[in-house]
């Protein structure tokens, strides 16, 4: 439970400093919880891809491709160092740049010389190089590598499943949309049944299992709901 407390603190106190500023993109947005179903923002961020702005990291696998060019359509791995080497143009920086800013280099460099008005999609495959964290009643705490898009479950397997002493219905994902913390409640065993959706995990979540029999802090999270968004799916 001290890992629990510890990892709540820390978002309020960062949310409650968030409020205490005018700067843009600090201010922390609050929603009223729902019963049926996370509203439409988020449950839209559960189950997206790596949004518009996701930058492309070290490791990360891409897809590339070239409308009616098949020799130029490719599967790459970003290198340590943050380059892809593509056919006829070679090595380009894809480290730190959207896959929307990598697909306008890539068609600039072969409109210049090799093609002409070239049509080229850049997709995030495995977003190797983002983290999620796992806190709470699971076997293996820690931090974990994003490898393409992963489900809750999937993740919580990969953290070595839950605890016996977890609580299925009290597991939360924190998460930031647009600069503002947010949370989401979740039932594993509603998900396992089939009876809900099982959201897709993004780079940066923090997901924490509460122990079963204990809803300190849980009851700590809905008492700041003028403080962060706090959505709650299934409520205990």
């Amino acid at each position: 439970m001290r890992c629990i407390f510890a990892i709540v603190s820390i978002i309020l106190i960062g949310a409650l400093g968030g409020c205490s500023t005018s700067a843009p993109g600090t201010s922390v947005q609050s929603a009223s919880a729902s019963t049926s179903g996370l509203p439409q923002n988020l449950e839209m961020a559960f189950s997206s891809q790596p949004s518009g702005d996701y930058r492309i990291g070290p490791l990360d696998v891409l897809d590339i491709s070239v409308f009616q060019v098949p020799d130029l359509t490719k599967t790459v791995q970003v290198s340590a160092n943050g380059i892809i080497r593509l056919p006829l143009i070679g090595e380009v920086k894809a480290a730190g740049k959207t896959p929307g800013n990598l697909e306008r280099e890539i068609a600039n460099e072969l409109g210049a010389k090799y093609l002409q008005s070239p049509q080229v999609s850049v997709s995030v495959k495995e977003a190797t190089s983002q983290r999620v964290t796992v806190e709470g009643a699971v076997k293996s705490p820690g931090v974990y590598p994003l490898v393409g898009q992963p489900t809750l479950l999937q993740t919580i397997v990969q953290a070595g499943g839950l605890d016996r002493v977890a609580d299925k219905r009290g597991i939360v994902i924190f998460r930031t949309i647009s600069g503002k913390r947010n949370a989401a409640k979740f039932d594993y065993a509603a998900i396992r049944d089939g009876k809900a959706e099982d959201p897709i995990i993004a780079g940066g979540d923090i997901i924490v299992v509460d122990e079963s029999g204990s809803k300190a802090a849980l009851r700590t999270v809905r008492e700041t709901m003028g403080v962060f968004g706090l959505f709650s799916p299934f409520i205990l």
